[in-house]
């Protein structure tokens, strides 16, 4: 792609993003997330190979369906209520609408259908914006609005989320699909507790952003899509084998890594709002997650295919290392010593 048409794409999601979160009015809101979308769209095509058109299309129908949800439980409620006001959301009909197409926004199960088969038709990188900086627009519109939402709809959602995120990961060989049932699986979490304490949910979003684009970075430097080619990393890149393990580790929640963090405050909040059998479902439900995450890691540092494989050998890494790999690896697995400054800080 020529980069000025990039970095044109690029200031695009920025500025999407910018008058998404920090608007009170829902055309404005609508607005930015529009401007994302519309700058996502080449990001995603730009191969131009067919499962990237499919990728780029089924992208746009969604968002736009979305798109036009908020619109209307936006009109809704400024035809009931008189208040074009993001935090004045008070019309039921309307709670209902912006709940169903944040989910939508998201990936949210039962929403979630498309997020899988459009991040396996992206490159790595894009599939990064698509799971970290595109949700951050509609997670802001999630927080501001959480006071009005219908808290028993949001943990339904949250829980089938994380169940379905875990169960349909369980049999993935392409690591794309793994991680776009991940994103799911950790969007469950954020939307049980975002009720109950927005900041936490925000935290636990910036460190499920941290762990998964060190993941994304270093999949992308080993230039590695599936399985088999996991296997035959360690050969060539054993630092950046032992570096995705342990951030794989972390985006499961073991402690002592960072990962660890936002899942035992989550747990700890719901108990506190007495949500003490919600807290242990999502807990149970998080171990489907944990079998393909420990999998993968398996794959990246342990075990060689047991068979010939169909593709060739690279003994040789294609693409330099970056120091950001480094510095994102360490953050990932070495911030819970250093929690109770995160949390004054949040």
């Amino acid at each position: 792609m020529d980069p000025q048409a990039k970095l044109i794409f690029t200031a695009s999601l920025i500025l999407g993003t910018t008058i998404t979160v920090s608007s009170n009015h829902w055309i404005m809101a609508w607005a930015g997330l529009e401007i994302n979308t519309l700058a996502i769209l080449p990001l995603i095509s730009k191969s131009h190979h067919p499962r990237a058109i499919e990728a780029a299309t089924k992208y746009f129908l969604v968002q736009a369906t979305a798109s036009t949800l908020i619109l209307f439980s936006s009109m809704t409620n400024a035809w009931q209520t008189g208040q074009w006001d993001i935090a004045q959301l008070t019309s039921p009909t309307s709670c209902l609408i912006l709940t169903a197409a944040i989910a939508m926004k998201l990936g949210l199960a039962p929403f979630h259908f498309w997020f899988p088969e459009v991040l396996q038709g992206t490159s790595l990188i894009t599939g990064l914006l698509l799971s970290t900086a595109m949700k951050f627009p509609p997670i802001t519109l999630l927080f501001m609005t959480s006071q009005s939402l219908n808290p028993t709809l949001l943990a339904v959602l949250a829980i089938l989320s994380t169940a379905l995120g875990g169960w349909m990961g369980l049999n993935q060989t392409q690591t794309r699909k793994i991680l776009a049932f991940s994103s799911i699986s950790h969007l469950g979490w954020m939307a049980i507790i975002t009720i109950y304490s927005p900041k936490l949910a925000l935290l636990n979003f910036y460190l499920y952003a941290l762990v998964t684009s060190a993941v994304f970075l270093i999949l992308n430097s080993i230039n590695t899509l599936k399985l088999t080619t996991l296997m035959t990393s360690w050969t060539k890149t054993p630092a950046l084998s032992a570096a995705l393990m342990l951030t794989l580790l972390s985006l499961a929640g073991l402690p002592p890594l960072t990962g660890f963090l936002p899942k035992w405050l989550i747990i700890q909040e719901l108990t506190k709002q007495e949500m003490a059998p919600a807290a242990t479902i999502i807990a149970l439900l998080s171990l489907l997650s944990l079998f393909f995450y420990l999998r993968l890691a398996y794959c990246a540092t342990i075990t060689l295919p047991p068979h010939t494989t169909n593709h060739m050998k690279q003994w040789h890494t294609n693409k330099p290392t970056n120091i950001s790999i480094a510095i994102l690896a360490v953050l990932s697995t070495t911030l819970l010593p250093i929690s109770p400054m995160i949390l004054t800080i949040v």
